[in-house]
């Protein structure tokens, strides 16, 4: 696998910046931006030493990355989307990269619904885990026993968003 240079517009959603640190831990160069950085997020990001730029611009995107990932919450209009789209840079969503770095080939257990997804795929992990399945997992929020690693399991909280159903296909 080559390692890029992946940069996240909206690095600091819980789902964005738990997909940062599983694109670093595959071995990737990985940045990101948002408006704000707080914790929890701010501290998960700056413990696997992503750098998060404050706030949105084109600056944030020099030197210019392999790849570009674009967050739910980011709209037409914001200065960094509007630069990549300009310069016509590689871009992906969240679901996408998902699929294709982590999901095919892999065996997915998703835990969708209204309320209770972070608990139930945090009990679920931890299950997992200790019927010795070690599960990767992301999921809206930080658990206790994470695992950013790329097992034959991968465990996904469904998020709620607008393009998160396309990445769960069945190839």
């Amino acid at each position: 696998m080559k390692q890029k240079h992946i940069h996240l517009i909206g690095i600091c959603g819980t789902a964005m910046a738990s997909l940062a640190g599983m694109l670093k831990q595959r071995g990737h160069r990985v940045t990101g931006s948002d408006a704000a950085a707080y914790p929890p997020m701010s501290d998960f990001l700056a413990s696997l030493a992503i750098p998060v730029a404050q706030p949105f611009g084109e600056r944030n995107l020099q030197p210019l990355p392999d790849l570009v990932i674009v967050g739910n919450a980011i709209s037409r209009g914001n200065v960094e989307l509007e630069y990549v789209l300009d310069q016509r840079l590689p871009i992906q969503s969240m679901a996408q990269i998902l699929h294709d770095e982590f999901l095919a080939g892999r065996e997915r257990l998703v835990v969708a619904g209204t309320h209770g997804k972070t608990t139930t795929s945090s009990l679920l992990a931890w299950l997992l885990a200790e019927g010795q399945r070690a599960p990767s997992f992301l999921i809206g929020g930080i658990a206790e026993n994470s695992s950013l690693k790329a097992t034959s399991t991968i465990l996904l909280s469904s998020i709620k968003a607008r393009s998160s159903c396309i990445i769960f296909p069945t190839d």
